[in-house]
């Protein structure tokens, strides 16, 4: 678990979205894929006031984590292809958020965003296998996506990607009912000697168009069998939409894990976080986020 409390810093952001599809409008009907390109470049600039020694701000940070210098955070080109019975994601990434969270895996494995492949399996039922984004928190890595810029401690805290497979069952519009099996707490390749998988559960449900409740878990270990600690997280969170220009998160994590092997005394922790968004206009909007 990483822990500790962020500095205060001035951050200068340059944000680039670019998203096309080629495809006809009616190709899903006609079982035609329809094949997506887009880009993100997320360059920085940060000076924190406290001013760290070294380059680093802290180590429990995985985004805009330099002090003093310009840099990219995250940098990607993705491809998707969605049919009627299957879709894939493949985006190659680079950047200080690669080179931090990735930090574990070897060699190119640190440039793999997404890489995942699905199949249809009945009506509202998908079976997906590879490198996809995890199902715990409302953050992810894209920060255009989200209405602050850097992430909460609740999101540095928790997985951004899982590697295994998943299978997602969407009955109706209200509910969404997630499995996951993946190779650990974040990670692509499983850790030496651990012959563990973790295993993950996602509830969604969405009374009406406005409203979304989620509880999602993720259980296992990020130790070798000779060490192995259990760990058990959870992940509660609500979204509302209040009207056209306001919407509001609230989230809250917990997690235990053991002190040591078949211990039965646990480590635990715990976060909330509120998240507040407000558009000012088509053009401006403003975020702001208090969390503990």
């Amino acid at each position: 678990m990483k822990t500790g409390f962020p500095a205060a810093c001035l951050k200068m952001i340059f944000l680039l979205f670019l998203n096309t599809a080629i495809a006809q409008t009616d190709t899903l009907e006609n079982n035609t894929p329809v094949v997506k390109l887009s880009a993100f470049l997320d360059v920085f600039y940060c000076y924190d006031f406290n001013k760290p020694q070294t380059n680093y701000r802290q180590p429990f940070l995985y985004n805009h984590n330099r002090h003093n210098e310009f840099n990219i955070n995250l940098g990607f080109v993705k491809v998707s292809v969605l049919q009627k019975k299957y879709r894939a994601n493949l985006a190659l990434q680079t950047g200080t958020y690669a080179n931090d969270n990735y930090a574990a895996e070897p060699g190119t494995l640190k440039n793999i965003n997404e890489a995942n492949a699905g199949i249809k399996l009945a009506k509202g039922l998908w079976l997906d296998a590879g490198v996809f984004s995890s199902h715990l928190g409302f953050e992810g890595a894209v920060s255009i996506d989200y209405p602050t810029l850097t992430r909460s401690l609740v999101s540095e805290g928790s997985p951004y990607f899982l590697t295994g497979a998943k299978l997602t069952l969407k009955p109706n519009d209200k509910w969404e009912l997630l499995a996951v099996v993946s190779n650990g707490w974040q990670r692509i390749q499983r850790v030496a000697g651990n012959s563990l998988p973790c295993v993950g559960t996602q509830v969604k449900y969405m009374p009406n168009r406005n409203t979304l409740l989620n509880w999602s878990t993720l259980i296992g270990t990020d130790d070798p069998d000779s060490t192995r600690r259990m760990r058990y997280f959870n992940n509660l969170y609500a979204q509302f939409q209040l009207n056209d220009d306001m919407n509001l998160s609230v989230g809250f994590d917990a997690g235990m894990q053991q002190q040591s092997k078949g211990s039965s005394t646990y480590n635990t922790w715990y976060a909330p976080v509120v998240v507040f968004g407000y558009k000012f206009n088509g053009q401006v909007a403003a975020g702001f986020r208090a969390e503990y």
